[in-house]
């Protein structure tokens, strides 16, 4: 009598590898795109923290001149590792612009440098406003 083997053939498991690597090839970059969102998203709620921290500090001040980002609140994310956005204010008496510039891996990101102003006008260096506010 003859034994039977068991197991797969080469070319079964070829078509598996084939199969699996075409799902990554495809998945992939929609992760990544998933991922440099989510981090957008992120730095857009820090940036509205910090307008309106300076919306306060007008009430009180009745001026933008005198406002500063606090210490460790001009990065995003602020919880440690890695820094995805740097941010920065300009401000005058009666205005400010608050700018974040991506960095690292972050730089691929579609939306490129966001900016929100006084007025809460939102703009972006390259998409559009749908895709990137």
């Amino acid at each position: 009598m003859r034994m039977r083997q068991r197991g797969f053939t080469l070319i079964e498991l070829v078509i598996v590898l084939l199969v699996i690597s075409i799902l990554v090839a495809l998945g992939y970059p929609s992760y990544q795109e998933q991922i440099r969102k989510s981090r957008r998203a992120q730095v857009k709620a820090d940036m509205m923290e910090l307008a309106q921290l300076a919306e306060r500090w007008y009430t009180t001040n009745t001026t933008y001149q005198t406002f500063a980002i606090p210490a460790g609140l001009n990065v995003s994310p602020r919880t440690g590792g890695t820094v995805y956005y740097n941010l920065r204010i300009e401000v005058a008496p009666r205005a400010f612009t608050l700018t974040a510039v991506p960095q690292g891996p972050q730089a691929q990101d579609r939306c490129g440098t966001l900016t929100l102003d006084h007025a809460n006008r939102r703009t972006q260096s390259t998409g559009t406003a749908e895709e990137c506010w």
